[in-house]
């Protein structure tokens, strides 16, 4: 699944070519996504000019006057700022169309993502918005905040910082090299670690997500960036899908283990 370092690298990619551009039409070829592509979208968006384009956790806002589109790329979606004489191929599910003749194209295999409708100006209080917790790259994300959401918390601390409402944008293959990273073991209760290894662990959610993103995010299975190249954080993974290789800090064997039904990869010796 496309994590935050991926969204915000798509985000990047397709905001050149968007931004204050004026719709031509929306061409929708599947209805249904995860949850239905509004009928209306066709309508609703033609004519409107882009305002503004955003990333919240792990979904893309595309602003209008009246208005949010809001994409999730699910588990394995994608968009590609393409020609607009480029024939469509079998999942590629939504064409906003440009004045210009570009096309934003949404691709998804699997159908888990969404494009969805917001009126008005604000997008915060829509369903999927309304409870998520800080941007990890912002100001207000830091030890002392995790730390005072975490007292008498007795789960994991891998499910702890994976929870979006306590912090967005940590997902499963992050999770793992961050923790690896601070040196917690996955398995430790949120509510036990100190406010100090705390601060670590900020931090390293932190240069982790800035790595990935400056690396283009991570290729594991279907992710591209907008132009169609992998991402290239793979390559820096410490700990995640190296189960059994010797880690690279101590040379002791990674382990796996599932965590609430997340595979999750550790090192016991360097991680307590």
């Amino acid at each position: 699944m496309p994590e935050l370092p991926e969204v915000e690298t798509t985000l990047r990619g397709i905001a050149p070519h968007l931004n204050g551009q004026t719709v031509a039409e929306v061409r929708v070829r599947e209805h249904r996504l995860r949850w239905p592509v509004p009928r209306h979208l066709p309508v609703t968006l033609r004519g409107q000019t882009i305002i503004g384009l955003a990333r919240r956790a792990k979904y893309l806002l595309l602003q209008f006057p009246t208005g949010t589109v809001i994409i999730h790329l699910g588990m394995s979606g994608s968009m590609r700022i393409v020609d607009r004489a480029e024939p469509p191929a079998a999942h590629d599910h939504v064409d906003i169309v440009l004045v210009g003749g570009a096309v934003l194209r949404f691709r998804d295999p699997r159908r888990f993502g969404c494009i969805l409708w917001r009126l008005g100006s604000d997008p915060s209080g829509h369903r999927l918005l309304r409870n998520l917790g800080p941007e990890p790259l912002s100001p207000e994300f830091d030890g002392e905040y995790l730390y005072r959401r975490s007292r008498r918390r007795t789960l994991a601390v891998k499910s702890f910082i994976m929870d979006s409402k306590v912090v967005v944008g940590v997902g499963n293959i992050y999770a793992s090299e961050v923790l690896h990273r601070s040196g917690i073991h996955p398995l430790r209760s949120a509510g036990r670690i100190s406010c100090e290894r705390y601060r670590w662990l900020a931090r390293s959610i932190r240069s982790t997500l800035s790595e990935a993103i400056m690396a283009g995010g991570t290729t594991l299975r279907d992710f591209t960036t907008s132009e169609g190249n992998p991402g290239y954080f793979e390559q820096s993974l410490l700990v995640y899908g190296c189960a059994g290789k010797p880690c690279r800090h101590c040379g002791s064997a990674i382990r796996q283990r599932v965590i609430n039904q997340r595979t999750s990869y550790y090192c016991l010796h360097c991680q307590r």
